[in-house]
């Protein structure tokens, strides 16, 4: 059994009617009260809502969500990349240099004060030019 509807009289300008009756073909409304309750209906749970997406459709929210997942997986696999190539860079260096440990540990401090400061924007150039006291 239907629920008994509530009258609701309003009045809107001439240009909202326009664009209700332009959109009705686009939201399958049978009728203008229909496409009224409709949005009234979307409006208050976007007001409501706690969740931003829970206003969205779910197809655009499966698709935004596919997005961002696809661009995560390939971040993961560039970092991984990146971190294999350090490592090798690392172990030629470890393999070419007699580093001792007290000299190592002074480095990593220094390294990631240095690294905070550019935003992690370090060349070479930049390396070079701290170990020569240019900085």
């Amino acid at each position: 059994m239907p629920e008994e509807k509530v009258r609701f009289l309003m009045r809107i300008t001439p240009d909202t009617d326009r664009k209700v009756k332009a959109a009705m073909p686009l939201s399958n409304c049978r009728s203008q009260n229909e496409f009224v309750e409709r949005a009234l209906q979307f409006y208050c749970e976007h007001l409501t809502a706690q969740d931003t997406f829970s206003a969205l459709p779910p197809v655009l929210l499966s698709a935004i969500r596919a997005t961002v997942q696809a661009s995560e997986d390939r971040i993961c696999r560039l970092l991984f990349k990146l971190a294999v190539e350090q490592d090798m860079t690392m172990n030629v260096l470890a393999a070419g240099m007699e580093i001792p440990a007290v000299q190592l540990e002074q480095l990593r401090p220094q390294c990631v004060q240095h690294v905070k400061r550019t935003g992690g924007r370090i060349s070479l150039q930049d390396a070079v030019d701290y170990q020569n006291g240019v900085e």
